[in-house]
């Protein structure tokens, strides 16, 4: 099984601390509660690989957009941002359950990055986008501007972005997670048709968000 990196020193932690129980000293009671959290870690930090869409059906030019995000779809509606202008957000929220690394939506360059302090409301509600702690990726794409929007929740205690300005990511490559209940917007250029609705369940790097055929000259 793969496990995301930001996992490896808290599972290193836990499980020699239940080797050292195991060994040196003869209660059973911290071992067993070590080795309990110690698979929840493992399974929390799971990081399965994901085949893109094969895009069987596109025309010349379209492009998919993957999700970022293991999770429901919770909100679909226009929106702007300083750095895409109009757009169409999706919400989608992730639960304790979901795999929490996030994933590229398409083939771009790391153009903005801006970490947003905040609160950690419930992350399913519609205002957690604008009062939560969030940190901000844009990416420069042949189709226009797309931003992906990590969001803390309530459970959530931490926003891991691993990548920098200039990176170029492709679709459906990792580039950070969220520990715990959380959410990711992504703002799609309002050219995108859309092939998922409120309620779907989608899976980051594997299901389509939707297409766009459009071009437009970089900014």
């Amino acid at each position: 099984m793969k496990l995301a990196e930001e996992g490896l020193p808290t599972i290193t932690a836990l499980g020699l601390g239940a080797v050292v129980f195991a060994v040196f000293l003869p209660w059973r009671w911290p071992e067993a509660v070590l080795i309990v959290l110690c698979g929840f870690v493992l399974w929390f930090y799971r990081d399965p690989d994901r085949t893109l869409p094969t895009g069987e059906g596109l025309l010349e030019g379209e492009e998919i957009f993957v999700s970022p995000a293991d999770g429901k779809v919770v909100e679909i509606v226009p929106a702007s941002h300083p750095f895409t202008g109009g757009a169409v957000k999706i919400g989608i929220f992730m639960n304790a359950f979901s795999v929490h690394v996030n994933r590229s939506p398409c083939r771009g360059v790391v153009e903005y990055l801006e970490y947003v302090p905040g609160r950690k409301i419930a992350a399913f509600a519609p205002k957690a986008s604008e009062v939560n702690e969030r940190h901000c990726v844009g990416l420069r794409t042949d189709s226009g501007p797309v931003l992906l929007v990590q969001i803390a929740g309530l459970l959530a205690r931490r926003i891991v972005c691993r990548v920098r300005r200039g990176d170029v990511l492709s679709p459906g490559e990792r580039y950070g997670m969220i520990k715990l209940g959380s959410k990711v917007d992504i703002y799609l250029p309002e050219s995108v048709k859309l092939s998922v609705k409120v309620g779907d369940k989608v899976y980051a790097g594997k299901s389509s968000l939707g297409t766009t055929s459009s071009k437009v000259v970089e900014r």
